[in-house]
């Protein structure tokens, strides 16, 4: 039975993905535009959601390696369609805060994990770094400085993940309903949102400007993946472990310079890459829902799952108040 299920499970994969990327790529073609209409992001991470509950996961690695692949290619494809001088306005707005967030993120963090919740500090501390800075990007940076076991990087991933893929849903809604612009809310969403994945998702979903600014100061405040993870082998006194940098943000910037400046005079070019670019991240929510099974969920635990809420209700909280009111 079991068996059968995982074979129904392949067939029905193998048939979701084709259906999304005829209908993504029929927009290209006349009098088909109607069949990508329904393909968003919030629509194509529930159709993965739901088919890992319902099937399981009957290609883990592959799945695995296309979300991270596909997302990395999809962002550097972003930056065809950016502007030099916008990006570094939009980077440059965000940093304040960026700093003031990631230490305050930590300490905070730290003190719902191992205080209040009674969570091991090596888990409290890859929470809290996956959601200071970038998600699993961070956690797996961090992981090996701290020498974190293999089940503590699982439950902090599991639980970066969960929250990540309900942040997708969540805020490009709350933003409207909050009425933020699309400044305010890409903002909002680089810092508050834990992935690069649905904040660049969050932010396709809420309009053009609101994707290129979280994009843009996502992407910068990844770069604090580097200063934690040295502060970290400081805290916990660790030598001569390797730091996990996403060197896809470099080629993402290289994007931007080559738009700005050589493809200057030819605008249709970068906004092809950048077109396909955004059909590709919207592919690569699929892959990121039908990671997360029903056994994913089970492997959590309650408190770094209530940990994880509680630092993400704060962190929320505090950037939209500061993004509205400073």
């Amino acid at each position: 039975m079991k068996t059968n299920n995982i074979g129904h499970g392949a067939t029905a994969y193998i048939i979701l993905v084709s259906v999304l990327a005829f209908c993504l790529m029929a927009d290209y073609v006349p009098y088909l535009h109607f069949l990508s209409a329904w393909v968003t992001p919030p629509v194509v991470l529930f159709l993965g959601l739901a088919f890992a509950m319902f099937f399981g996961q009957p290609f883990p690695a592959f799945n695995k390696k296309a979300s991270k692949k596909l997302l990395q290619y999809s962002v550097v494809g972003l930056g065809f369609g950016m502007n030099l001088h916008a990006s570094l306005a939009s980077g440059t707005q965000g940093m304040a805060f960026t700093i003031v967030s990631v230490a305050g993120t930590m300490l905070v963090g730290m003190l719902i994990g191992v205080l209040l919740l009674r969570i091991p500090s090596t888990a409290s501390y890859l929470i809290s770094s996956g959601t200071a800075i970038c998600g699993g990007s961070a956690i797996a940076a961090v992981g090996p400085v701290v020498k974190a076991k293999e089940s503590e990087m699982s439950v902090a991933l599991a639980t970066v993940f969960i929250l990540n893929a309900l942040g997708l849903f969540l805020f490009p809604l709350l933003g409207r309903w909050l009425g933020l612009d699309q400044q305010q809310f890409g903002t909002w969403a680089a810092i508050a949102i834990h992935d690069t994945s649905s904040v660049v998702g969050a932010g396709a979903a809420y309009g053009e400007e609101a994707l290129q600014v979280a994009t843009t100061i996502k992407l910068t405040r990844a770069l604090w993946i580097i200063p934690l993870a040295l502060v970290t082998s400081f805290i916990f006194k660790t030598r001569g472990k390797g730091i996990a940098i996403p060197w896809f943000i470099l080629w993402f910037i290289v994007a931007i310079v080559l738009n700005t400046y050589v493809l200057d005079a030819m605008p249709a070019v970068g906004n092809a890459i950048s077109s396909l670019a955004r059909k590709c991240l919207t592919l690569t929510m699929f892959f990121i829902g039908a990671s997360l099974s029903a056994s994913t969920l089970k492997a959590v635990g309650f408190r770094p799952l209530l940990m994880g809420i509680l630092l993400w209700i704060i962190v929320s909280v505090a950037s939209l108040a500061y993004i509205l009111f400073i």
